[in-house]
């Protein structure tokens, strides 16, 4: 099986950074298949063009996100790993699923509602936030995460194998930081590996 790695944050020295190098490195010890797109460093553009969404309506793609969509066709698994701002995910993510994860691709419409065609491909997330747990559940963001950003993710048929959040990161001491990071090297090899 193969993986894809979809990474989306523009500070090569950010924690996201170091959760990204522990993902690569399980993978590259499994011995496992897989694809990196830190779509920062690629440069992908995240807007959704006006030619973008004609070509959508006749299932057709521009050549940057067909090169993305044989990505994620290649793949078993996808991990997604991103910070959380203003209760979302970076507008880059967000832009590479809107124009990646189109109609006629990702999901379709038959009469009896919507058909995801992603069915046997897994997704695991990575998220983490500067609010502390606490603010976190009690804001309710971990129930609203799950029901637009998994919900999304769900709808196209990925089976959601887990979401990790690494809550209160600009606080915390690089002990407590590196104590995350063995979370991560877990959960990759409880869910993934």
């Amino acid at each position: 099986m193969k993986y894809l790695v979809i990474y989306a944050h523009p500070n090569p020295q950010s924690f996201n950074s170091a959760i990204r190098d522990v993902v690569v490195n399980e993978l590259k010890v499994a011995g496992k298949d897989f694809i990196l797109r830190d779509l920062y460093d690629i440069n992908f553009n995240p807007v959704l063009s006006c030619d973008d969404f004609m070509k959508i309506q006749q299932c057709l793609a521009a050549p940057d996100v067909g090169k993305e969509q044989e990505f994620v066709k290649e793949a078993g698994t996808l991990i997604f790993i991103y910070p959380l701002w203003w209760s979302g995910m970076p507008a880059m993510l967000k832009g590479w699923i809107d124009r990646v994860f189109s109609y006629g691709f990702a999901y379709e419409i038959k009469e009896t509602g919507a058909v995801g065609l992603f069915p046997g491909k897994k997704a695991f997330l990575i998220t983490t936030t500067g609010a502390t747990e606490e603010m976190n559940k009690a804001s309710g963001i971990y129930d609203a995460m799950s029901r637009t950003i998994d919900g999304a993710l769900a709808f196209t048929g990925l089976e959601i194998v887990g979401h990790k959040y690494l809550p209160g990161v600009p606080y915390l001491t690089d002990e407590v930081r590196k104590g995350m990071l063995e979370e991560v090297r877990a959960a990759v090899r409880e869910k993934l590996l």
